[in-house]
């Protein structure tokens, strides 16, 4: 969702490796993980590497690699998702990675290749919805967040999000109907109709954009397994930037409020209730503020508009995702039911919208 990133001048170039790796067959890939390790580990012993793969991301196979059994030095090795290409930009995926990188924000990009890429293994645990709701960990969270949205955009440049513009584009890719009958007649009887679809877009677009978020650099894609908590450092990092860019700052709060109700098993009952909200969003606004400089004093009204402005726009994040999932039901080869998320997200939109529209703006 990115529309002119620019990585800072000094930030180290990323090596762009002609490499395939195969993800098919467990021989066939660990030979593109070691090709891939030849150029950026050379002193490792190919016999002694351990590739262990992580089964989490739903779009893509994650592999780590490392010798040895203390897991000291991983490299992780991640392979794009079948036709992930139609739903996300690479470059912009690759400037976003530099520029969080640049801040802080990201651990070390070693290099691209052919269908993926290489990035240093961030120690602690991933999350779960359970840990989400933490007060402790929240505020962390809360705080990292309003650090990537507090980094300056180019030169003082006032970026646009390109929201709808992607929506359109997941819109004009989603299927009319699938090959698998027991597929095609859940998705005709589940899914609203694409004129009902188009309304509801060309509705959202009027409303939210209108709500008065600022554009600013997000990751649009804050999923609990995203999120890497170190207990011992006290600190979380953010991890995945392939939907990240310039959209609307509440968009990208909405967004993970969405997903404290899991992907595998999702349950909104555990969506974020008002007094949650109420000490994340003050926790947000507090550090977003010490970041630009502005203080750290928040008061209750600007806690209140953040609120609206973030479950309204949490509407949008399950439009997306809804019709992401249709887009990935077509052409994903990872087993998942994505037709089913794709009904989920389109249900919980429908439930959500009269009940966030409700909310009004304090004078």
């Amino acid at each position: 969702m990115a529309n002119y990133i620019h990585v800072p001048s000094g930030s180290p170039e990323v090596p762009k490796l002609d490499v395939t790796v195969q993800d098919q067959e467990e021989q066939r890939c660990r030979e593109g993980a070691l090709s891939l390790l030849q150029h950026l580990r050379p002193h490792w012993d190919p016999q002694e590497v351990t590739l262990q793969l992580f089964t989490d991301g739903i779009t893509n196979k994650l592999i780590g690699c490392y010798v040895g059994d203390t897991m000291e030095d991983v490299v992780l090795v991640r392979i794009y998702g079948n036709k992930t290409e139609l739903l996300v930009d690479r470059d912009e995926e690759v400037k976003s990675f530099r520029v969080l990188q640049a801040h802080g924000c990201a651990p070390q990009l070693y290099c691209t290749f052919n269908n993926g890429l290489c990035y240093e293994f961030i120690q602690g645990e991933a999350l779960d919805p359970k840990h989400v709701c933490n007060p402790a960990i929240f505020r962390l969270i809360a705080r990292q967040l309003a650090k990537i949205h507090a980094i300056h955009a180019h030169n003082g440049w006032i970026p646009k999000s390109n929201l709808w513009l992607k929506m359109r584009k997941y819109f004009s890719l989603i299927p009319t109907g699938f090959a698998d009958e027991d597929l095609n007649k859940r998705f005709l009887s589940d899914i609203p109709s694409s004129q009902i679809l188009q309304e509801e877009m060309t509705w959202m677009k009027r409303i939210l954009s209108n709500l008065g978020s600022p554009v600013v650099l997000c990751h649009n894609d804050l999923l609990c397994k995203n999120i890497i908590y170190n207990e011992k450092q006290g600190d979380v990092q953010f991890i995945d930037y392939e939907y990240s860019g310039y959209n609307y700052l509440a968009y990208d709060i909405g967004n993970h409020f969405n997903e404290f109700a899991g992907v595998s098993e999702v349950d909104y009952s555990l969506y974020p209730g008002r007094e949650l909200q109420g000490q994340w969003l003050r926790s947000y606004l507090e550090a977003y503020k010490e970041y630009k400089g502005f203080g750290t004093e928040v008061t209750e009204k600007e806690v209140e508009i953040l609120f609206i402005q973030v479950n309204q726009f949490a509407l949008a994040s399950h439009f997306f995702w809804g019709l992401w999932a249709l887009i990935q039901a077509k052409y994903s080869t990872i087993d998942f039911d994505f037709l089913g998320y794709a009904v989920v997200r389109f249900n919980q939109y429908f439930k959500m919208k009269p009940e966030v529209t409700a909310l009004k703006m304090p004078e």
